[in-house]
């Protein structure tokens, strides 16, 4: 599938984050969250029929949807599918209560271009504080009214562009074992879910951030957080990068938990600009040797 580029107009002439933008997201990376301004507009490949065409073109491993209407905890439960086809899903999705992430769209490679074309023009501020751009990746996020993402967390460095409707994320401080245990960082990393048990009193630790079409959002590496949408339809692209550092702390946590399963009680790895390079490394080494890797 080769989806049609189109005419963008003017507005896609120009850099889609501005100077002003840049200069936020150079005066943040990588720790603090923060919002931008961005000049994707309504552009063609973001529209629900292009979607829901990329969609099915997609691997079946690369989508995932089910019904929207879900508490902010799934707390182990499994959301519930909505008994359509994910075209359905995507092109009435003001009507079908639905919830549906296009994963890894670089796969495709209009939204490919798209994709290295947005990373391009941050790349300088990027690699200047976190080293070279790894696994750049990207992700659609297409919600039916009122929907609403679970509390949950991921791995990448992310900045989500917010082109249709409104919603709302809650985010939580990163790397704060009260909002995400330490044993649940471990499990995610040695194949677990990343889905994060909600409690009530977490509530009081969140801040808000209300995203309008023209908004984008960062959001730091492992920052729990969960999304509620607005009164419409919504659709948001993610633009994820990984970095050395976000491996190795990736990579120090599946070590404690190698050590926590024998026993011990191993100090959570440290935060930017922390570089974790010891324990990362022992289980780097443990991996080859098990060929986990």
């Amino acid at each position: 599938m080769k989806p049609d580029h189109g005419s963008f107009g003017e507005s896609h002439r120009l850099p889609v984050f501005a100077d002003e933008a840049r200069a936020t997201f150079a005066s943040c990376y990588p720790e603090q969250p923060h919002k931008l301004t961005h000049r994707l507009g309504d552009h063609p490949l973001m529209a629900l029929d292009a979607l829901a065409a990329m969609a099915e073109a997609l691997p079946a491993p690369s989508v995932e949807y089910n019904r929207s209407d879900l508490p902010v905890g799934l707390n182990g439960a499994k959301a519930e599918g909505n008994g359509l086809g994910i075209g359905d899903t995507i092109r009435n999705i003001a009507s079908t209560g639905s919830w549906a992430a296009l994963k890894n769209i670089e796969q495709v490679p209009a939204y490919g271009e798209l994709l290295a074309s947005l990373l391009e023009e941050l790349r300088p501020t990027i690699e200047a504080r976190t080293g070279a751009m790894l696994k750049p990746q990207g992700f659609v996020f297409v919600t039916s009214p009122d929907g609403v993402t679970p509390y949950h967390f991921d791995p990448e460095h992310n900045i989500l562009l917010h082109l249709m409707g409104s919603k709302v994320m809650t985010m939580f401080p990163a790397g704060d074992a009260f909002y995400a245990p330490d044993e649940t960082h471990e499990t995610y990393h040695t194949g677990g879910g990343r889905e994060l048990y909600w409690r009530d009193e977490l509530a009081a630790g969140g801040r808000e951030w209300a995203l309008s079409p023209g908004e984008a959002l960062f959001v730091p590496v492992m920052a729990p957080h969960f999304v509620r949408n607005g009164p419409a339809p919504s659709v948001s692209l993610s633009i994820t990068w990984r970095s050395e550092w976000s491996f190795a702390e990736a990579d120090a946590r599946a070590f404690n938990g190698l050590l926590r399963r024998n026993g011990l009680s191993p100090r959570a790895p440290g935060r930017w600009p922390a570089s974790n390079k010891a324990k990362a490394f022992g289980w780097r080494l443990y991996a080859k040797v098990k060929g986990l890797r």
